[in-house]
């Protein structure tokens, strides 16, 4: 076994050239390699507590999946995340690893922690390239369960359930499964073909998937148990996009971060042959600084952009996307305009337009300068507007990315079904639990936009209660 390495650094990410990776929908790491993998391995201490598992939200156990890379049994260390996570390819990829597990590792008292994200991502991404076979149907317990929606948190009860012989039966609105994994993630961050071998290793185990289907219009809850369902996992996650309610939002050219992404990833809007095309904008304006909004604006760039702008109203200590997301957005050439807030966008009418002359067309995003006052109830600084500070970009569109909702559709088809004032389904925290016998919600759908682990662990959290559930029966 190789001798441990006590360097206070991470191996870097192998990466693309930012000049290149700028103007292609390439995954931007490269992944690491086995000798990679091996020394970053070795930096790992093997703590006997395992604090980086207490950060886990579906407890994996690292040091024993890592101390499995040490030896070079790559396969040993897949099958240990096996145990715990259905779609470990996609979060060494897209889990904020800095502020869970690896904000938990000893090594980063000193230094930087091990690199638990890159060697997760390392190891499933060896499994699918060298290992083939498909996982067995387990043995069926001749129960039913429904899943609504194929996003992390859906996809996760529908794997843990499989193994413990459920009949599942996930339920997508759209016409590919994935949810926010292949609608709102890019390909530069999440290549689709990842997310499609995690969906096909979940068919293997009997997982049945049927998309085109709106829970609440196509058919509803209610309906779902008069079929034979004895619960139901409501996944649907939060797909309502918010608006700033200012003048100017409904110009052409002004999108929201959720319609943009989608339509570029899951439509290919971009092309010149598409039925649903995209505006292929010179300048574009991103408000929001979160990982979505660092999506759209590097997406974007790829799309032809010359200037992109992040428009921010707090400063970049505040700013919640990751770190490496920030890093790789400035990297390419994004242009961060902190400590400004939107007041109105700009634009004109087009007589030349024959499509629809009335509706106008972007030409600026009009900002107010902010300077941070004091901390709000989630302790961050409050963005205060500064008198006569208005500017000007010069943009022809913009992008909203503050944030989105639950769709209030599967409330309002529901019975007993209660919701809180955000529109998130209300659920005992400890299993998922919702108002209504037999339904079960977790992710998006009850906290708003959140981290695809935490919609993972939710999912999980709600597979245990439903395994419950039905065995007391």
């Amino acid at each position: 076994m190789p001798k441990a390495n006590m360097s206070p650094n991470k191996n870097p990410m192998p990466a693309q050239d930012p000049k290149v990776r700028a103007h292609n929908f390439n995954e931007v790491a490269t992944g690491y390699t086995e000798d990679i993998a091996m020394d970053e391995a070795m930096r790992c201490l093997n703590c006997k507590n395992m604090p980086c598992t207490e950060g886990c939200p579906v407890k994996i156990h690292i040091p024993e999946f890592i101390s499995k890379i040490k030896e070079g049994d790559f396969e040993g260390a897949y099958q240990v995340i096996n145990k715990s996570s259905s779609l470990p390819a996609v979060c060494g990829r897209v889990c904020p690893q800095e502020t869970q597990c690896e904000a938990k590792c000893v090594r980063g008292i000193k230094g930087e922690p091990v690199g638990i994200g890159r060697l997760e991502r390392f190891v499933a991404d060896w499994h699918n390239t060298y290992c083939k076979e498909m996982p067995a149907v387990p043995e069926s317990n001749g129960h039913k369960v429904a899943v609504v929606g194929s996003g992390p948190s859906g996809l996760t009860c529908a794997g843990d359930l499989a193994k413990k012989g459920y009949k599942v039966t996930v339920f997508e609105a759209l016409h590919l499964a994935g949810g926010v994994l292949v609608y709102g993630i890019p390909e530069f961050r999440l290549p689709k073909a990842i997310v499609q071998k995690e969906i096909d290793t979940l068919k293997a185990l009997g997982v049945d998937i049927e998309t085109n289907v709106v829970v609440g219009k196509t058919i509803t809850i209610d309906e779902l148990f008069e079929d034979g369902y004895e619960a139901v996992f409501v996944g649907s996650g939060a797909g309502l996009p918010r608006f700033m309610n200012i003048p100017g939002e409904s110009l052409k050219g002004v999108y929201s971060a959720n319609e943009f992404l989608t339509r570029s990833n899951l439509m290919k809007a971009y092309r010149d042959d598409s039925s649903t095309p995209i505006m292929h904008a010179k300048k574009v304006a991103v408000v929001g600084g979160g990982n979505v909004a660092m999506d759209a604006a590097r997406t974007a760039l790829r799309l032809g952009a010359e200037e992109v702008y992040i428009v921010y109203r707090r400063s970049m200590e505040e700013i919640p996307a990751r770190h490496e997301e920030v890093e790789h957005a400035m990297e390419e050439g994004v242009q961060f305009k902190i400590l400004c807030n939107p007041v109105e966008i700009l634009g004109y009418n087009n007589p030349d337009d024959k499509r629809d002359p009335m509706n106008g067309f972007v030409t600026g995003i009009k900002c107010i300068r902010c300077e941070l006052g004091e901390p709000d109830e989630k302790g961050r600084r409050r963005p205060v507007e500064v008198p006569g500070s208005e500017f000007v970009l010069d943009v022809d569109c913009v992008i909203m990315s503050i944030g989105t909702s639950p769709n209030p559709l599967i409330k309002s088809t529901t019975k007993g079904l209660e919701v809180n004032s955000h529109g998130g389904i209300i659920v005992e925290e400890e299993t998922g639990k919702t108002s209504r016998d037999g339904v079960y919600a977790g992710g998006d759908a009850v906290t708003g936009a959140a981290t695809v682990i935490l919609a993972m662990g939710a999912g999980k959290t709600a597979a245990k209660a439903i395994d419950d559930y039905i065995s007391a029966r």
